[in-house]
Formats: C-alpha cells, sequence, structure tokens
C-alpha cells in the first residue's frame, strides 16, 4: 500500500495562489508513483479560531469541524504544506489548523513548499518548522521556495515552474518518502 501524502493548500484567504502551485506540486507527486497524493485545501473544513474546551492532547473534540480536521490528519503519513508568507509569518489559518490537533500530526514527516515575494516564502518556513517540531513532526531540510509568485502565473489559475522548482521538489519528495517510510512504525 502506499503512503498517503497530503498536499495542503494553507491560505485560505479570498484571491489566493495557493491552489496553483499545490495542484503542480500535487500532480508532481501523484506522479512520482511512491504516494497516494491527496489535495487538501484548508478552506474547505472552514476551521473558526480555536474553539474546542478540551486540550488537543486528549482528543476529546466536540465540533464536527474539528473531528473532520482531525481525521484528515491522521489519515496522512506525510505532509507537504503549500504556505505563503504574511508579514513575514506563516499565515493566520495554518497555525490556527495546526494547533487543533495534536497527537494527529506526531511522527510524521512535513514538507514546505512556500511561495511569495522576494524571499519565496522562506521566513514564514523557518516559523512553521519550529512549529512542526512542537507537534513532533519531523520537517524536511529540502523544501521547493517560489520567489515573485505572481509573475509564474499563467494568468489563468495555473502554476509556471522553472527547473529548479522541479528539482526542488524531487529532492522533497525523496526525503518525504524516506521519513515517512521510517516513521510509519510510530504512528
Amino acid at each position: 500500500m502506499a503512503l498517503r501524502l497530503h498536499v495542503i493548500i494553507c491560505s485560505t484567504r479570498p484571491g489566493r495562489v495557493g491552489p496553483a502551485v499545490a495542484a503542480w506540486f500535487h500532480e508532481l507527486a501523484r506522479q512520482d508513483g511512491r504516494f497516494e497524493a491527496i489535495l487538501v485545501d484548508l478552506a474547505e473544513f472552514g476551521l473558526p479560531v480555536y474553539d474546542e474546551p478540551e486540550h488537543p492532547v486528549r482528543q476529546d473534540y466536540r465540533n464536527d469541524h474539528t473531528r473532520r480536521w482531525a481525521a484528515s490528519v491522521a489519515a496522512a503519513d506525510a505532509y507537504a504544506f503549500v504556505t505563503p508568507e504574511y508579514n513575514f509569518g506563516p499565515p493566520p489559518s495554518l497555525l490556527n489548523a495546526l494547533n487543533y490537533v495534536y497527537k494527529e500530526w506526531n511522527y510524521k514527516p512535513a514538507g514546505i513548499v512556500s511561495y511569495g515575494g522576494v524571499s519565496g516564502g522562506l521566513r514564514s518556513a523557518l516559523i512553521e518548522k519550529l512549529t512542526f517540531t512542537t507537534l513532533k513532526m519531523m520537517p524536511m531540510v529540502e523544501a521547493v521556495a517560489v520567489q515573485n509568485v505572481a509573475a509564474r502565473l499563467d494568468g489563468t489559475g495555473g502554476f509556471l515552474p522553472d527547473e529548479h522548482h522541479g528539482r526542488a521538489a524531487a529532492a522533497l519528495l525523496n526525503e518525504l518518502h524516506k521519513w515517512a517510510e521510517a516513521l510509519k512504525p510510530l504512528h
């Protein structure tokens, strides 16, 4: 059975470009063949600012949106977070989603496909890695960073990658697969 990789679109705001970048990476992961690649859109979960009365470590979820999100997170063996940079940091939608559950994230590898302006979302990625380690995820060193993402859109909702984006994505998928295989017995 193939390992399951969730490619998570982290931005939820109107007009976002995350779906275009995520669709590209998802297709590469699907073609790679080592993963059952699933595209997950945070916007579809409609998570309000954290509203569970119990600490997530207890897994005593009271809300349907939390139970749906927990099931999605638990179903994956690895994650690729497709994330923008907002004001030098992660989008609030991602931090909120990360904080909703705890054990479901544990012992799984986390890759980052970041995008933004000149920095390519790297400042956001660094902050996200700190949160990943607290959730007992293993952040990958390999990553994809898309600089000046607005110049890489084709006008019809598609992403136009460069060769180096493809090489970086292949390296990230290789590491995600190695780590997902190694960590699978722990979850």
